[in-house]
């Protein structure tokens, strides 16, 4: 321990000259960073209800395409079970899912029950701006105006809280009107303490989030919005951010899609999401660019 003690202390000694260095630039950065809103009602794009309906329609499509891994959930909850046997689709008999025999239920990817659900696919790739690295594309369909085409993942953050080590070389935190942050990193720190809290919040078989977006493999075909790049000269932005507060009463066998969760355990509030509303008509084929509302001084 005492070894240890000093390694840290060797460390800190060469790293603390950097540290105001580092807070200073940040600093400087912040108004670039801040999204200006003159009005709160002109940060929705659409209504808050259009956003919930919009994720309900999607994930309870996941949920049903998945139904074969729900059974720790269904027999939990039988009222639920009830529910969703009257959403399946026709071609998926009641008989073989009553009879727990769903080795013939068609199982679509992810994509595809986005695609069938709302008209579109969206995946990454390489971004068609020069050394813009990864970026997000319509793939597949067509996104009509004032659609939700994408969701913001990572970690929530309130004011104050710590997030020092986990900004370190990141360039995947979104800051929130209020002040909220939203660590979009997949990797490293970050993605350690996402997974954490993830595990922390799980309620037996009731998972309250989504960890899929940390792989390659996604649950929830929606959340690679952390990849979404900031529009250019040349590139119109096409859609932007809007903040949403998932309700009290948002069905407690959906959580598991949000790719969102809180770091403060004791904090009781509304989880904070962030969905990606498209500006315009959007066909396949074009990349996602957004607008990040800057301050304009």
């Amino acid at each position: 321990a005492a070894a240890m003690l000093r390694a840290l202390r060797r460390r800190w000694g060469s790293y603390k000259y950097r540290f105001v260095p580092w807070v200073a630039l940040n600093l400087l950065r912040k108004s670039r960073t801040l999204r200006y809103v003159p009005e709160s009602s002109q940060d929705k794009i659409i209504s808050d209800e259009d956003v919930f309906e919009a994720l309900l329609k999607v994930f309870k499509a996941l949920f049903i395409n998945d139904f074969n891994r729900q059974s720790h959930i269904l027999a939990l909850l039988p009222e639920i079970k009830c529910k969703y046997l009257e959403l399946l689709t026709v071609k998926q008999k009641l008989s073989e899912v009553n009879s727990c025999n769903h080795q013939t239920q068609n199982v679509f990817s992810p994509e595809e029950v986005l695609f069938n659900t709302l008209g579109f696919a969206i995946s990454r790739d390489q971004s068609s701006l020069e050394s813009a690295g990864t970026g997000v594309f319509v793939t597949k369909g067509f996104v009509p105006k004032g659609t939700v085409v994408s969701m913001y993942p990572g970690t929530v953050y309130r004011k104050h809280e710590p997030i020092f080590f986990q900004s370190l070389g990141n360039p995947f935190i979104f800051r929130c009107i209020d002040g909220v942050l939203i660590d979009g990193n997949d990797k490293g720190l970050s993605r350690s303490v996402y997974r954490s809290c993830s595990r922390r919040d799980q309620l037996g078989p009731f998972q309250m989030s989504d960890e899929s977006w940390l792989t390659a493999s996604l649950q929830n075909p929606l959340a690679i919005g952390q990849y979404v790049n900031n529009c250019s000269h040349e590139k119109a932005a096409n859609v932007c951010y809007q903040e949403f507060d998932v309700p009290g009463y948002f069905p407690v066998e959906l959580k598991q899609y949000l790719p969102n969760i809180i770091y403060s355990h004791d904090i009781e509030s509304h989880l904070r999401c962030v969905v990606l509303v498209a500006l315009r008509d959007i066909k396949q084929g074009e990349e996602l660019f957004s607008n990040y509302y800057t301050v304009v001084k």
